[in-house]
This record gives structure tokens, sequence and C-alpha cells, in this order.
């Protein structure tokens, strides 16, 4: 049994889940709405504020799918009460971040900067020039766009200089070895 799949999901106050036919499951809270459709051979029982996620067989298909389903859902539930976020640095000389209204500017040593807007739930923060958090309630879409802005420069392994995750560990490589 997939112990994470067995574990119920506990739906807080504010929150209404609505599971239609097919299990397209539909998530309303105080961060925004989600809808997802998830594997219709599921079995997704609501019973009062907790939610189970049952597989009707052991097949292989059945025991892979439970635990993602499960973890899909509470990603929901949690996303549109609570929301998500990923903190971002900012390393280098002349590197910097910038909000203006909607608009996120990044410096990161180009000839030009290059911008982002706030978009589908997604929101910017400059708590620092160095720093940039990425907040929304969609827990994919926060990493998807975390992942687009560490693109722009990524950190490199000599001096460490580029847009890292806050946490994340560069690996170092040694420069030049003299006589």
């Amino acid at each position: 049994m997939s112990r994470i799949g067995r574990m119920p999901i506990t739906v807080p106050a504010g929150v209404t889940v609505n599971i239609a036919e097919g299990n397209v499951v539909t998530v309303k809270g105080p961060k925004g709405e989600l809808t997802q459709s998830l594997r219709p051979e599921m079995i997704i029982k609501q019973e009062g504020t907790t939610i189970t996620v049952e597989r009707p067989s052991d097949d292989k298909l059945h025991r892979s799918v439970h635990g993602l389903t499960r973890t899909l859902l509470h990603n929901m539930v949690v996303g549109v009460s609570d929301g998500y976020e990923k903190k971002l640095e900012i390393v280098g000389v002349g590197y910097r971040a910038q909000k203006a209204g909607k608009t996120l500017t990044l410096n990161l040593g180009y000839s030009h900067p290059i911008t982002f807007e706030d978009h589908d739930g997604i929101t910017f923060e400059t708590p620092d020039s160095n720093t940039v958090i990425v907040k929304g309630y969609d827990k994919q879409l926060v990493g998807q766009t975390a992942a687009v802005v560490r693109g722009c420069r990524p950190p490199e392994p000599y001096l460490g200089k580029g847009v890292k995750y806050a946490g994340e560990h560069i690996r170092r490589k040694a420069g030049k070895s003299g006589k």
C-alpha cells in the first residue's frame, strides 16, 4: 500500500473541493481557483473536511498513480489556501533585480535588461536588489516560472555568478593552476 496515497487530505476552512464526473477536481480558496483532471480510475471520496484517494486494484499502473493522485490533490488544496513561493538569489557584481509596478527587470550582465510581467496568479517580489521571490497558488507554475528566471543566467562553476535558488549549492571548479 502506498504510504503517501493512503494519507487523508484535510480541507481547511474557506476552501471548497468539487469532484465532478471523470475525476475532474475543482478547488476554490482565498488565493484562487485550480481545476485538474486526475486519473479517472482512481476513487476519490470526500467525507466532510477530509478527502481520501483509493485505488481499485493492485495493478502496477494503479499502484504507481495512487500516491501521485493524492499529492496532486494535496498541492491544489495547499496552493489555494496558503500559496507557494520560490526564493531566488542573484550573485555577481552589477547583477540586480528591481520591481516597478507589475514588471520585474533583471540586469544580469547582458547588453539589455530582461523583463518579466506578473501573470496567471504569479507575482514577483524583490525585498532587496539581490533577491527575487516568485509567489503563486499553482505549485507547478511557480516552479516553472522560477526555473525560467534562473535560466536567464544560471550560476557558473568558477565564480558562482548568476541566478540561483536559495539554499542551492553550486559545485565550484578550480581555476587555472599557476606554476
